[in-house]
């Protein structure tokens, strides 16, 4: 299965109660006439899964809903393991995915139960990723659970594409401790959001985009030195050692060790999330988008951005376009 341009389908089945009306076909069908190939789509274990374990109907016919409509519009899905009751990507502790004796057979059970509900879906079109932004404090635990919840898919599916991520919230800077089966339908994946002072301005769930709410900058330094010049010792004492130039070349710098690993393992590489949120200035959006999909066009890294619509998104809060589509897939066209 090759990916190509895609759109994350956030806060429907992962992270909210909004249901039918925050995602709807009109949408797919609206994601694929912009010239889109795939949508990822997070689901969550307490959105599909009761306390004891049982399914709930009304999710699992959302997700099978959302994987006809995906059909019908000639559009693939990644269905993203997005959060557990035992991993939250940002949480503040250890998580009991990691540490619980059962922690690892669970995460395989909620893999199994999925595989039993969707392996009847064309291989071809829908792929399943293992885990949102894993978050072991020890790289080998993440390729400890990964592996059991890897090999319980493969046992029921041997052609099911499978997406592995990168320990610490998909980050590429750990791709060179990720364990890569022997698995020629296994796709690499990471999440990019760098700088965060520009890709979280203003975020208030971020620690650096709380720090600063003054003019942001990109290509440069994200705070420029007239604004440094501006805020108090303490503040800017904070921000210098993460306030470095940022252009496309520190990009192509930070992919070192993911594309050293698709090099190494023959693997394809795929970049799950990225975005500037929508509190950063239009143009900076634009310039930082411009970069990072020029640059994982020339390493044919295929890519979902963050998000459909979300604070980062391709629409917004009324369903008009950002003009953020239409940006990324000017001149582009589906990957067959």
């Amino acid at each position: 299965m090759k990916l190509g341009q895609g759109t994350n389908i956030s806060h429907w089945l992962s992270q909210s109660e909004r249901r039918r009306a925050w995602f709807k076909e009109e949408d797919v069908r609206r994601i694929a006439d912009w010239g889109f190939d795939h949508i990822r789509l997070p689901i969550d274990e307490v959105q599909l899964w009761d306390d004891a374990g049982r399914q709930r109907d009304d999710a699992f016919d959302l997700l099978n809903s959302a994987l006809d409509w995906a059909e019908r519009a000639g559009l693939k899905v990644v269905v993203d393991l997005h959060i557990l009751r035992s991993h939250f990507f940002n949480q503040a502790t250890e998580p009991a995915l990691f540490t619980a004796p059962a922690g690892a057979e669970k995460f395989a059970w909620l893999w199994q139960q999925l595989s039993a509900q969707l392996k009847c879906r064309p291989t071809g079109s829908v792929a399943y990723e293992l885990l949102n932004e894993p978050v072991a404090t020890d790289h080998k635990d993440w390729n400890r659970v990964a592996t059991m919840a890897f090999q319980t898919i493969r046992k029921a599916e041997p052609d099911r594409t499978i997406l592995l991520g990168s320990n610490r919230w998909n980050s590429v800077l750990t791709f060179d401790e990720l364990h890569v089966p022997d698995d020629s339908h296994t796709i690499l994946t990471f999440h990019f959001y760098h700088p965060m002072l520009v890709t979280h301005h203003q975020a208030h769930w971020c620690w650096e985009g709380r720090l600063y709410d003054g003019p942001i900058h990109y290509p440069g330094r994200p705070v420029c030195a007239e604004e440094m010049a501006k805020l108090d010792d303490e503040t800017r004492n904070r921000l210098m050692p993460i306030n470095g130039k940022y252009d496309r070349n520190a990009m192509i710098a930070d992919l070192a060790k993911p594309l050293a690993l698709a090099r190494r393992t023959g693997r394809p590489l795929y970049c799950g999330e990225f975005g500037v949120i929508d509190r950063a200035p239009h143009l900076v959006r634009l310039a930082w988008y411009r970069d990072l999909l020029s640059v994982l066009d020339e390493y044919g890294i295929g890519w979902a951005n963050w998000d459909y619509n979300g604070c980062f998104g391709l629409v917004d809060a009324d369903g008009r376009s950002t003009g953020i589509a239409e940006a990324m897939l000017s001149g582009k066209r589906r990957v067959s």
